[in-house]
């Protein structure tokens, strides 16, 4: 298992009042240090706990019989002295499910608590030509498929996240505006739900750059940087902004919508209703627009090609020299450049990660961007920031929404153990 790393940990302050906090907590700490190795003795994680070592071993006990953990072998410490037993975070039959929905896919990726891949897959969907109603029970539909695929393997979801584009109520678990999905005010928890309804297993929405960024953070291409930015690479564009190791949110949980600053009072119409919006510069579309015009988002008629089909061709007119879509590209870079100061002399990031279609085509984008990163950071160079591309692909949210239910049972692991049932004795 890869060593990940987490957002929050627990913090400091009152001690947690009567047993049943205690025990949770106790939980949580011990499946925390293992989530961070590969494995560790009773007697590793009593130490880097702080955790009484006999305290170590009912926990364990607990967690052994209820399968979440596995003894992986021995370790020999020193010449003399005991042997020491490895267990290792396991949990093969508790699952966690990541979809993203955006403008023209459904992505899915489900694992299950130790990280195994049981699940990983992506739909082309039109969801921008779909009313609300339709794109909900076609990503009902495709949550349907993935839990059945992932029971299968033994693997019981244990919760759903789904990344969307836009501004989420994360509370309550509404979509308030997706611009570019033209949703406003979607119970999407809700209403996923209750398309999944027997199933009966937790749904939780967040928005798709903040995904992103927990799994680039966790897992990615600059996994453990402290202050980092993601930008998203889709037909909208959007921000997760990792500031001092944790996810800002902000007041409202609304932070992060960086594809709607105003770059140039001039320009085009964005799906937000405004004027020269970052993302009409640098989206998907606007690359797709001038680079290959015959194919442009929204003409009449035209199939919804999967969007790594796109940025296939495009690629291949650069790699052959094609002066439309050099010059296409030069100009998104450009913007992108532009922007990502913004960003940079905002937030102070030390990378600033770009994703999907962006990461793609990073061999052309980047030299146009960086140039404009640094002539135009006011700290430069002591900033020291720089653009890096992603290799997590268009699956970035899809895996942070996994990553985000793992979470949140190794927060609160009684959430699931109360409800396991324990192995038959002999």
């Amino acid at each position: 298992m890869t060593n990940e790393r987490h957002l929050t940990r627990p913090s400091g302050g009152s001690p947690p009042a009567g047993p049943a906090a205690l025990r949770r907590a106790n939980l949580s700490t011990v499946l925390r240090e293992l989530r961070d190795h590969t494995s560790l003795s009773r007697a590793d994680i009593a130490d880097a706990t702080g955790l009484h070592r006999a305290t170590v071993s009912n926990i364990m006990a607990e967690l052994l019989e209820r399968r979440l953990v596995r003894e992986v072998g021995v370790e020999h410490v020193g010449a003399v002295g005991r042997p020491r037993r490895a267990v290792a975070l396991h949990g093969a039959h508790v699952g966690a499910l990541g979809m993203e929905i955006n403008v023209d896919y459904i992505a899915v990726h489900g694992t299950d608590l130790g990280g195994r891949l049981l699940v990983e897959r992506r739909v082309v969907f039109d969801t921008m030509g779909s009313c609300p109603d339709s794109a909900v029970r076609r990503l009902g539909l495709v949550a349907r498929d993935a839990v059945e695929t992932m029971t299968r393997t033994g693997a019981i979801p244990a919760g759903i996240a789904v990344a969307v584009p836009g501004l989420v109520d994360v509370a309550r678990g509404v979509v308030t505006l997706a611009p570019n999905l033209y949703w406003r005010e979607l119970p999407l928890a809700e209403q996923l739900s209750a398309m999944i309804g027997p199933l009966r297993i937790p749904v939780r929405v967040d928005n798709d750059a903040n995904l992103a960024a927990l799994a680039e953070f966790t897992s990615g291409v600059a996994a453990g940087t402290p202050d980092l930015v993601y930008l998203t690479g889709e037909v909208g564009v959007g921000g997760g902004i990792i500031s001092g190791g944790k996810l800002l949110r902000g007041a409202d949980g609304f932070s992060g919508e960086v594809g709607h600053l105003p770059v140039d009072p001039n320009g085009d119409q964005c799906g937000c209703g405004r004027t020269g919006c970052w993302e009409t510069k640098v989206g998907l579309a606007a690359l797709v627009r001038a680079a290959m015009p015959e194919q442009a988002y929204g003409l009449p008629g035209m199939p919804v090609p999967d969007p790594g089909e796109r940025v296939t061709d495009i690629a291949r007119g650069l790699a052959s020299g094609d002066r439309r879509m050099m010059q296409a590209v030069a100009q998104v870079g450009h913007w992108l450049g532009l922007g990502g100061s913004i960003v940079a002399n905002l937030f102070n990031p030390r990378v600033i990660v770009i994703g999907g279609y962006f990461a793609s085509l990073a061999e052309w984008l980047l030299p146009h961007a960086q140039e404009q990163l640094e002539r135009l950071v006011v700290a430069a160079p002591a900033a020291q920031c720089r653009f890096v591309a992603s290799t997590l692909g268009f699956g970035a949210a899809s895996r942070g929404a996994a990553s985000m239910v793992i979470n949140q049972i190794i927060d609160d692991p009684t959430t699931i153990m109360d409800s396991l049932p324990r192995p038959a004795r002999c």
